[in-house]
């Protein structure tokens, strides 16, 4: 140890009382030794001392740069997924930075940062720069970068497992590609806590190429305390659906009254918001109690990140923002409301509890409806087994690659050759073909064919040298203010006009209110949906707006729902089909839900692991299927919209579906059981793979569903600025913009490289087709038809999404009581 650990560090371990942990001594050794290394650890286990060990030790022994010095470029650079985190890091790494007195200088540049400070840290860098995906891809764009970085020696990327299969971990990739030519020997270190295949990670960290780069180093630690996990149960009847577990507030406020800190996580900002209110509500003790999502001011924010730091805050309310690697105060509960989608998922924000390797993480889960009840079981048996879901590591975004080649040109002329072979260095990116770069660079030269006589499109232009420069400065200004790849989703304004205004866009009509884009995009003119009291028959968007007119029906076809954020993990859903196929393991739930599971016995059947139970049973004028898929929301409602093209075809006249996490429902005018039972409709057939095919096809081209993802791509791939000196385009001009730019793109350059990344993103995003291909394979020769003569106890949820309009507060649980009663009675009497 003495080798390794200069005296300041013995000498502060010793004053602690403390002992350095034998995995922070090995990362130490084999980092200083050249290796890139990957630390896997426990929440509370030091991975973040850890990481920053062979940084503290290095520049310690380097000492204070005397004054006058040539300039020296910042030596270790620190990067998170999140603001909040890096400037929690910074708080806590400074502390023993000052009580050792290390001759080390931090700081963190973020969005957050101000202006002044980004400036001056270009010419006076720190030490080691804590900072986002985002702030990277702006230095590396800087004509200053190859200076900046000449002397970086580590890149430390903490949270590793949430950045790399997402559109920012792409670009955080071909930044740290970058990074190396800058500074060939740079180390990196990898920190998770959560992983499924570190093998992914590990070859992530090191340049990939023709010559691959041994993975990166595994220092995996096991142990530690483990996790108190339960589920709350309340006398309260469990709601049948919805997601908001209101029935559950007094429950959690006796909860925040017996601890210290509670962290309260939900999925999406609608529920933390909606929660906030209804605990102040009832808030009689007049608790502290905070809000925080990634919506709300940054300096709304930072005040309760601090507050929670002194320990002032008796509950906080968040979302993602406050779910990784922070370390806040006191906090001894985390309450889940919401089912986590994800036993990884939950694994990360239980940490937050008790953030101690050696003390067990303390966290409640509060199911909102029956089925999450069998999911929050699945994840917290997942947790006890340290099963972990993480997704891997993907095919690098073109949208993404089209930005970053603008951004190394604002940064210097580059050669086509040498930057294909940085590029393809980087894992997302290592099959990259050359033919597909060429029609990247082209894209970024000139729009591609259909657009290249358009000058605003040349943004790089090729030099007599035959390299290729940024058009003009004011290319690269607008490049620095649309840099990213997060699209904030958006609602539209519902209108309601006249058959007659429909081609008067604006003029007239009565807005109604605003709806979620990701319901809308589903939609295809003439389907009818409630909302506002009314059934609406969609018309079509335009300039941001979705018009629509009276329908003259009380069926409307795709009903709107309050989904959530997250879909509903691989690993998550096989284990509520086995939990439901075997009944020994209902003794740790509910009486209501294994009373409910043992009468759906009884009245109908539970599928085995393997199998898909179809049930087909009348209600009303009305015919029903229900599949029972277990594969999350997207994949549902993809098939949902198959399948009903071909009951269509099939004759069986069907009016609309309504899809969950967990079911699908189909209604129709004629007989689906009695088609099924006499022939007429093959289950066999009806379920085939080859749906993803021209169905797929036809679907795609009439929704407004690729014209969305497509806007995406266009922004990110910069295409389209949303910001520009002086002015900011809203979301209706960006909206047209790209609307325009695609219809011409579809009449005139059907294979244009960004049509492809849409379809791309499509596939693996909003339409889960990779999840969806794979369940149609699993079911085959396992489908199990049960024609009912009325609703079955387990359809009762998905049934009560049918003809719903989302109502927040209490007035939904009551809705949805009110609702249920008429089905239980009919499902369970």
């Amino acid at each position: 140890m003495p080798d390794l650990l200069p005296r300041p560090f013995q000498t502060w371990f010793a004053e602690k009382g403390w002992q350095p942990r034998a995995h922070q001594m090995e990362l130490l050794s084999r980092a200083a030794s050249g290796e890139n290394m990957l630390l896997i650890a426990p929440t509370g286990a030091g991975k973040t001392l850890a990481g920053f060990l062979p940084s503290l030790t290095d520049l310690t022994r380097r000492g204070k740069i005397p004054a006058g010095s040539a300039f020296t470029g910042v030596h270790t650079l620190y990067i998170s997924p999140l603001k909040a985190l890096a400037v929690d890091i910074e708080r806590n790494l400074m502390k023993p930075v000052a009580e050792m007195a290390l001759p080390v200088t931090i700081e963190n540049r973020t969005g957050d940062t101000p202006q002044a400070k980004r400036q001056r840290q270009k010419t006076n860098p720190p030490d080691i720069l804590l900072t986002t995906p985002e702030q990277l891809a702006l230095l590396i764009a800087n004509k200053e970068a190859e200076r900046f970085f000449k002397d970086l020696k580590y890149v430390v990327l903490d949270e590793l497992h949430s950045l790399v299969t997402s559109k920012r971990g792409h670009l955080l990739s071909l930044g740290l590609a970058r990074l190396r030519r800058h500074a060939p020997e740079l180390r990196t270190i990898g920190l998770s806590a959560t992983v499924s295949d570190p093998m992914d990670l590990r070859r992530w960290l090191v340049p990939q190429g023709e010559e691959p780069a041994p993975p990166a180093g595994l220092v995996h630690v096991t142990g530690g305390a483990a996790p108190d996990i339960s589920i709350m149960t309340t006398q309260d009847r469990i709601p049948w659906s919805g997601h908001v577990a209101t029935y559950a507030i007094p429950a959690v406020y006796e909860e925040i009254k017996k601890h210290k800190t509670t962290l309260i996580f939900v999925n999406t900002r609608f529920q933390a918001e909606l929660l906030f209110q209804e605990l102040w509500t009832i808030n009689e003790d007049n608790l502290p109690i905070a809000l925080h999502h990634g919506s709300l001011d940054a300096g709304q924010r930072r005040k309760v990140e601090a507050a929670m730091s002194a320990n002032r805050l008796r509950a906080v309310v968040a979302t993602s923002t406050l779910d990784m690697g922070l370390d806040w105060g006191d906090v001894d509960l985390v309450v889940h409301v919401g089912a986590p989608k994800g036993a990884s998922r939950l694994a990360q924000r239980i940490g937050r509890s008790n953030h101690r390797m050696d003390e067990p993480s303390k966290a409640i889960l509060v199911p909102a409806n029956r089925f999450e009840v069998m999911e929050c079981q699945a994840a917290l048996d997942a947790n006890y087994l340290g099963a972990q879901d993480t997704p891997p590591v993907g095919e690098g975004a073109l949208d993404v690659l089209a930005q970053h080649v603008l951004g190394m040109a604002c940064a210097e002329p580059f050669d086509a050759l040498s930057l294909h072979e940085e590029i393809t260095s980087a894992l997302p990116y290592a099959s990259l073909s050359w033919e597909t770069f060429e029609r990247i660079v082209d894209f970024v030269a000139t729009g591609g064919y259909a657009l290249r006589t358009y000058e605003r499109y040349a943004k790089i232009r090729k030099t007599k040298e035959g390299r290729w420069r940024v058009s003009n400065p004011q290319i690269a200004q607008q490049y620095r203010m649309n840099l990213g790849t997060i699209v904030e989703a958006t609602e539209l304004n519902v209108r309601l006009v006249k058959r007659n205004q429909l081609g008067s866009v604006g003029r007239g009509g009565l807005s109604l209110g605003k709806v979620e884009e990701y319901f809308l995009e589903q939609l295809v003119q003439g389907d009818t949906f409630l909302f506002s009291g009314k059934v609406l028959r969609f018309e079509g968007i335009r300039e941001n707006e979705c018009l629509v007119t009276n329908a003259f029906t009380l069926d409307p076809k795709i009903p709107a729902y309050a989904g959530g954020k997250f879909p509903l993990s691989t690993y998550l859903a096989d284990q509520v089909r086995a939990m439901l196929a075997d009944p020994s393991r209902w003794h740790v739930l509910p009486d209501q839900v294994r009373d409910w599971l043992a009468i759906q016995q009884e009245k109908s059947m539970l599928p085995a692991r393997d199998e898909l139970l179809i049930e087909t049973f009348p209600r009303g004028n009305r015919f029903f299927m229900v599949a029972y898929c277990f594969e999350g929301r997207l994949a549902h409602q993809t098939l949902g919209m198959l399948l009903t093209r071909r009951l269509e075809r099939a004759g069986a006249r069907p009016l609309g579906f309504v899809a969950n996490d967990y079911a699908l429902a189909i209604w129709s005018l004629n007989d689906m059981g009695e088609m099924i039972d006499s022939g007429r409709i093959s289950l066999s057939d009806l379920f085939d793979e080859d749906m993803l095919g021209d169905d797929l096809e036809a679907w795609l081209a009439e929704s407004f569903m690729l014209k969305r993802t497509f806007r995406q791509c266009a922004v990110i791939a910069g295409l389209i600025e949303r910001r520009h000196p002086g002015k900011e385009k809203t979301g209706r001009q960006v909206t047209v913009s790209t609307d325009l730019i695609y219809d011409v793109l579809r009449s005139h350059e059907s294979d244009h490289i960004l049509l492809e990344a849409t379809r791309r993103d499509a596939a693996s995003g909003l339409l889960d087709i990779g999840r969806l291909g794979a369940m149609l394979e699993r079911i085959k020769g396992h489908l199990r038809h049960r024609p009912l003569t009325r609703v079955s106890p387990l359809a009762i949820p998905v049934m009560l999404e049918i003809g719903r309009e989302p109502v927040a507060g209490e007035a939904q649980e009551f809705v949805l009581e009110e609702a249920a009663d008429d089905l239980i009675a009919e499902a369970m009497g």
